[in-house]
């Protein structure tokens, strides 16, 4: 078949894996709403719904944020987790809602609005969900007509041409306006490639250009896309994928595409069945995790090396170098033995309750191209959310910072992490017993060792804190910080725009 006739083809089809029987019927009763709001857990405000948007709102400072850091930093996430008295079964359900926060030394302020897809549009004028969800399938709702129908936009951001792109994994990406957060319509990039999957995490090399993929669970293809700096698309094409996994990140050096493939598979069958997407994926471990290297010139030169099974969501860098042995790669990411977080944890959180799961790890595989062989190492860090210098995308690095300290009784983490993972040395910062971290990003300044700019939910004031720190020092603390007089929904990840 044509390439040109397969990008069709999945453009068409990007929503025919949730075009199946409902699990469950109109009328069904469902408690989890309830269950939310009869809860005492103190952290459940960040799994909360806002009722509105948040207009701009100065903070209160402490310090002053550093020179390099002025600008603004864009987040987004989850945030509609409830509707016409029913709540979504899963934190990645929730509609998104896009924030800015703008960084002027000692002033900063904050907006936030959600995005206003058409799926959103529909269902607030409805006052009802009236499509299925990743991880829900709500009562009396109709098969989706796209994969825009049901694009939730709520996952990461990519600045692009003076807009942000609101990201999700199955659809389009949502054009926002950078200065008003409005909703500016999806984003195309060719006519024949309307509503492609376009993956939450391109990867942006040091000249500017994109990378990223998109998958099609049911028709078992990788989409693959290359995009100019100044937005305009290279190529794209599709590669062929074999007992296909859920795929949220991957990786990128100076000659190639890394996909790290879980066997977390996508069965056709469960779906038909009436399961969510996501139940309609079985973990099968016998396939262990397969390294897929596709080479950036020529996307016909593949290779798969085998790994031991694992899950992840996140990788933080990849690099590569020739030696006597061959072409080495070398990727970090995070890994669980098992995808109990993706099933259990993050469904949990609905009903405010903390469910324990398998601990992720910082993780660094070597992939040798030239004997087929992968190896790994796990360091000793728990770990979520890397992310690295953004001029180090693709090439060889030492520093990544992450969420770390895994605590028993609350959900995700409670400190912000730098690890060297050549070394395996790290530093950090506890944020204390009523605080959950969210991802943390790396700004550059220079020549100097640069910044560390992220937000926290302090449950014991039930406020949101944004709090900046000296990269090479993490333990000292922040050297500045702000709070906001509320608190936000839990997000996912950011990006960091200079003035």
């Amino acid at each position: 078949m044509e390439r040109r006739e397969l990008l069709r083809m999945l453009a068409s089809a990007g929503a025919l894996p949730l075009l199946a029987p409902l699990a469950r019927a109109a009328g069904t009763t469902d408690d989890w709403q309830a269950q939310f709001e009869t809860a005492g857990a103190p952290w459940k405000t960040g799994f909360a719904t806002p009722p509105d948007d948040f207009p701009l709102t100065r903070a209160t400072v402490r310090g002053r944020f550093p020179d390099a850091v002025a600008g603004t930093l864009f987040r987004i996430g989850p945030a509609g987790h409830d509707m016409g008295g029913e709540r979504y079964h899963h934190w990645f359900d929730g509609d998104g809602m896009v924030h800015r926060f703008v960084i002027e030394g000692s002033d900063v302020r904050h907006q936030g609005r959600y995005v206003a897809t058409p799926k959103r549009v529909a269902e607030v004028k409805a006052g009802r969900r009236l499509v299925e969800a990743f991880g829900t399938m709500p009562p009396g709702v109709e098969p989706p007509t796209s994969a825009d129908s049901i694009n939730v936009a709520n996952t990461s951001v990519l600045p692009m041409g003076g807009e942000v792109l609101a990201l999700w994994e199955g659809g389009s990406a949502t054009r926002i306006d950078a200065r008003t957060l409005d909703t500016l319509g999806v984003k195309t990039w060719r006519a024949d490639l309307a509503g492609m999957p376009f993956s939450a995490h391109p990867k942006v090399d040091p000249d500017g250009t994109v990378w990223n993929f998109g998958v099609s669970s049911g028709q078992g293809m990788l989409a693959l896309y290359e995009i100019a700096p100044e937005g305009a698309l290279r190529r794209a094409a599709v590669v062929p994928v074999a007992d296909m996994p859920m795929v949220h990140d991957f990786a990128v050096t100076e000659r190639h595409l890394v996909f790290l493939l879980p066997p977390l598979v996508y069965d056709s069958k469960r779906k038909e069945a009436g399961a969510s997407f996501l139940d309609a994926h079985v973990w099968r471990p016998e396939l262990g995790m397969r390294a897929l290297v596709v080479d950036k010139r020529n996307w016909e030169k593949r290779q798969v090396l085998a790994l031991p099974a694992g899950f992840l969501f996140h990788v933080g860098n990849a690099w590569e170098e020739d030696t006597a042995r061959g072409t080495l790669i070398r990727v970090d990411y995070v890994r669980s033995d098992n995808a109990d977080s993706v099933f259990t944890s993050n469904r949990e959180v609905m009903r405010a309750r903390r469910v324990k799961t398998t601990e992720p790890h910082l993780t660094v595989a070597t992939l040798n191209l030239a004997s087929g062989r992968a190896t790994q190492t796990a360091l000793a860090q728990e770990a979520e959310f890397p992310r690295i210098d953004p001029r180090r995308v693709g090439l060889r690095h030492r520093q990544v910072v992450h969420a770390t300290q895994i605590r028993r009784d609350l959900p995700g983490f409670g400190a912000i992490a730098r690890t060297d993972v050549e070394t395996g040395r790290s530093q950090r910062f506890s944020y204390g017993t009523q605080a959950m971290v969210e991802e943390h990003v790396f700004v550059p300044d220079g020549s100097k060792p640069g910044w560390v700019l992220g937000t926290a939910f302090d449950f014991g004031k039930q406020k949101t804190v944004l709090s900046c720190f000296a990269a090479d020092n993490l333990a000292t603390g922040p050297v500045a910080q702000a709070t906001l007089p509320y608190a936000l929904p839990l997000g996912l990840h950011g990006a960091f725009v200079p003035a």
